[in-house]
């Protein structure tokens, strides 16, 4: 029976199209996985299930692309759980048999969540490890040996280091959200990972976009994979909604505010650039007795998980987030996703409107841009290669931004980065975790040397004193940022 139809793709990924209606029970699972997943309220698998499962019930590598919310979890879980449980063996102490890698707390309990609800039915043993709680009833969990552990880097190299949990006996690999943990500075932790883990090993390669840097890494760890790609790099899911609206930055947060007051905003996600932002809102939203909670880094692990399950429950209307916890939040029913601030790399606004119009449901996406974001628009546009429809009906509405939007291109972002003092450098290296501070004060440090020549003694002085306090700054701020990874 043939399931799906398919073209092959520059980079060799196999494009999956649905050709007729295909059930589980079409994939040679076995009874109890089967009754899980009926319980669960699942009969058809999405494209890149049936693409990816029964190529990894045989045992091959992998390497997945699909956005986000096409069902990534359930194509690698079901298999690993199946062909964990046909082999009939249990984990030995402080040893893994399959290990989930994924950048962030969140992703790591959902995906715990997902094996949990999978595996109902069998005996498999699974565990998660993750950084920011104490390490002690992690290291309980794992001391009996686990058939799936999964784990965020951090923590898993810490329980390596201390010798609670060993990979030489892994038969299962797998590496969600890739492309997350680039941009987020895990590379070397993930490198220094692999080398703990047998060369003979089923390796699976899950990935939402696939920059060239994501297909080097995945080109060194994989075996004659099978290439699975559902939608194109970065493509927003058809069933949003999304527009933007023009706006000058000091009326944003009124706007929202008319904005959230609007009928149908029963749950709503807003996306800020950083966490004092974030809390800012949540603040705001409070005094104007509007439910909200604020989520980011640098809450704790109980504050993040109650914010999101009281936004879960409804008891929160409004949940502000940044980029560093976007993919960590898979919520049903979130009706509109706003973007209060553009994210700074285009690839993140598709990450954040799809935690929208998930499971096939429709959802809106709503994006605020000002003049200074302009070129952001402009590069999220490339992308997706086409054009955001703008909303005017709104009392803010700021036509001359409008126009520098037909008048802005790439070129628009250096220029912007130059007039502001090189943030828009910054931010790129925010990536890894610091806040940008590092790349203007490197450049600062070049620009005293270069006028060394040409000052007075006195001034040299001056110079040298004003280069220490930028590294000083410079070496917090690399700090914070190895910080914000332990924590993830």
């Amino acid at each position: 029976m043939r399931l799906f139809s398919g073209r092959v793709s520059a980079r060799g990924l196999l494009y999956f199209k649905p050709m007729s209606q295909t059930l589980f029970s079409d994939l040679n699972l076995v009874e109890p996985i089967l009754r899980a997943l009926k319980e669960e309220g699942y009969d058809a698998p999405t494209p890149i299930q049936a693409g990816a499962i029964p190529h990894l019930l045989e045992g091959g590598d992998l390497l997945g692309c699909a956005q986000t919310g096409t069902g990534k979890t359930a194509a690698f879980a079901i298999p690993m759980i199946q062909r964990l449980i046909s082999q009939g063996q249990r984990a030995n102490k402080r040893r893994a048999r399959a290990l989930v890698l994924t950048p962030t707390r969140e992703l790591a309990l959902q995906i715990f969540d997902s094996f949990k609800n999978y595996a109902r039915h069998t005996k498999l043993r699974t565990a998660v490890i993750y950084g920011g709680v104490g390490h002690l009833p992690q290291i309980k969990a794992v001391s009996q040996g686990v058939d799936v552990l999964i784990a965020t880097p951090g923590r898993l190299l810490d329980l390596l280091s201390q010798q609670h949990i060993r990979l030489d006996a892994l038969e299962i690999l797998t590496l969600d959200e890739a492309d997350r943990m680039l941009d987020m500075g895990f590379i070397r932790d993930v490198r220094k990972i692999l080398a703990a883990v047998p060369s003979e090993r089923q390796t699976l390669f899950f990935s939402a976009t696939m920059p060239n840097e994501v297909a080097s890494l995945a080109d060194t760890i994989l075996s004659n994979p099978k290439k699975v790609k559902v939608n194109p790099v970065s493509s927003t899911a058809d069933m949003i909604d999304d527009h933007v609206l023009f706006v000058e930055r000091n009326n944003k947060r009124d706007l929202l505010l008319e904005v959230l007051n609007k009928k149908g905003m029963d749950k709503v996600l807003v996306f800020t650039r950083t966490k004092h932002r974030a809390n800012r809102l949540a603040e705001f939203f409070t005094k104007k007795r509007i439910p909200s909670e604020a989520i980011h880094g640098n809450k704790s692990q109980n504050a993040r998980q109650r914010a999101l399950q009281e936004f879960t429950d409804g008891k929160v209307k409004v949940l502000i987030a940044t980029d560093i916890v976007a993919r960590g939040i898979d919520v049903d029913g979130i009706s509109h996703v706003i973007n209060f601030e553009l994210p700074n790399e285009p690839e993140s606004y598709v990450h954040r409107i799809g935690r929208t119009a998930r499971a096939g449901t429709s959802g809106t996406a709503i994006s605020f841009c000002d003049r200074d974001e302009t070129g952001d628009l402009c590069a999220i546009e490339k992308i997706l290669k086409r054009k955001i429809a703008v909303d005017t009906e709104h009392e803010f509405h700021a036509a001359h931004i409008e126009k520098l939007r037909d008048q802005s291109g790439p070129s628009s972002r250096t220029s912007r980065g130059r007039t502001r003092g090189g943030n828009s450098q910054g931010r790129r290296s925010a990536r890894s975790g610091g806040n940008g501070r590092r790349q203007s004060n490197g450049r600062g440090r070049n620009s005293q040397k270069a006028n060394q020549g040409n000052r007075s003694q006195g001034n040299r002085s001056q110079g040298a004193r004003g280069g220490a306090q930028n590294r000083r700054r410079g070496a917090s701020n690399r700090g914070a940022a190895q910080q914000q990874q332990a924590n993830a």
